[in-house]
């Protein structure tokens, strides 16, 4: 099974984009803790998107959901047209270091990585394809 839905990357967009994914989510059965850790990597992601691929234009966003089986996972990919951004090249942030010495940003992006089985991100095509895997 694979769905695609294609939006503004706008911040605005992220309920669609979560509403979207979570009825694929649902008709597979995903369970109620998978599918939070889903809808926060989708917030976190999805917004990056928004605030970094076309800045200062708006352009479009897709958001493709599939399904594996052996194990069951879910796979979800985000791709735009924007320029060149990897999230994972950054250092994950020392969260071992109080908070107010943390450097600000990338915990959202590290959340993601301890939440999901897998992520992914490459550029092809002139496109940023970020995949994240869950198992469920």
């Amino acid at each position: 099974m694979m769905k695609e839905l294609t939006v503004d990357a706008a911040i605005e967009n992220i309920p669609a984009v979560t509403a979207f994914v979570e009825e694929q989510l649902e008709q597979v059965g995903c369970p109620m803790k998978a599918q939070m850790q889903i809808d926060i990597a989708i917030d976190e992601l999805f917004s990056n998107i928004a605030q970094y691929a076309y800045t200062p234009k708006t352009g479009k966003a897709t958001v493709r959901v599939e399904v594996t089986e052996n194990p069951m996972a879910v796979v979800i990919s985000f791709i735009d047209n924007g320029i060149p951004y990897d999230p994972l090249a950054k250092a994950d942030p020392n969260v071992s270091l109080p908070a107010d010495e943390r450097q600000i940003g990338g915990l959202g992006i590290f959340m993601v990585k301890k939440s999901m089985d897998e992520i992914n991100y490459e550029y092809k095509n002139g496109q940023n394809v970020l995949t994240i895997k869950k198992h469920i």
